[in-house]
């Protein structure tokens, strides 16, 4: 299973997203530390969760990142995280 459709079950599953966005932006990181020929090392998530009320963007991180456990192990290198919570 490709990295990004790993990102998109773990995050529906664990967040309930009303909106979720994941580009792999990769290529934007040819050369640098933790890139591959292969890609799908760097990535974009940008998730709308009502997990995320009443939440610091520090805990709405982890959230993410606790949902994407393991996933760093299998490649994945960097995620840029952008949350917000419906009402937002």
């Amino acid at each position: 299973m490709r990295k990004i459709d790993v990102i998109r079950e773990r995050l529906e599953q664990a967040l309930s997203p009303v909106q979720l966005k994941i580009l792999d932006e990769s290529a934007h990181h040819a050369g640098h530390s933790g890139a591959t020929p292969e890609g799908e090392t760097h990535f974009r998530v940008e998730i709308i969760s009502k997990h995320f009320e009443g939440l610091s963007r520090v805990a709405r991180h982890r959230l993410v990142y606790a949902a994407l456990d393991g996933v760093f192990s299998e490649g994945l290198h960097a995620i840029e995280i952008y949350t917000k919570t419906p009402g937002e």
